[in-house]
């Protein structure tokens, strides 16, 4: 199964437990692939820089090394219009639609909004653990 991580489901996955944490747990073990594009990329490094200053206990260099070797990297176009409340969630939807993929998993309001878009359905980490895992 091949599906885009939010950004907040990346951080969360790598950073403490619970669902998101399981779904990287499943794409460690090869049980479905991740789908990222460079700005996606961009965002999880900025974020994931920032709490390691936080969260000093958490290195989060060998997950983003792995991500950089095993996840799918696709150069997807911007969208022709803006779909998400936040523009910065697009990037989410624009990957999904370039990657073919029809799942976005994230806990984020503006993009469980609009989720059915295009035939993307954008569904909480939790209900994608329950479905899926």
């Amino acid at each position: 199964m091949r599906v885009v991580l939010d950004a907040n489901v990346f951080i969360s996955g790598v950073f403490f437990t619970g669902p998101p944490y399981q779904i990287l747990d499943a794409w460690r073990h090869g049980r479905l692939q991740l789908i990222i594009s460079a700005d996606i990329l961009d965002e999880y490094q900025r974020v994931s820089k920032t709490l390691a200053k936080e969260y000093s206990q958490v290195d989060p260099a060998p997950i983003m090394a792995l991500l950089a070797v095993e996840a799918e990297m696709i150069s997807p176009p911007r969208l022709p219009e803006q779909v998400c409340h936040d523009p910065e969630d697009d990037k989410f939807l624009a990957c999904a639609l370039a990657a073919k993929t029809g799942l976005v998993i994230s806990g984020d309001m503006h993009l469980l909004r609009v989720s059915g878009y295009r035939g993307i359905e954008v569904i909480r980490p939790r209900e994608f653990v329950n479905r899926y895992l």
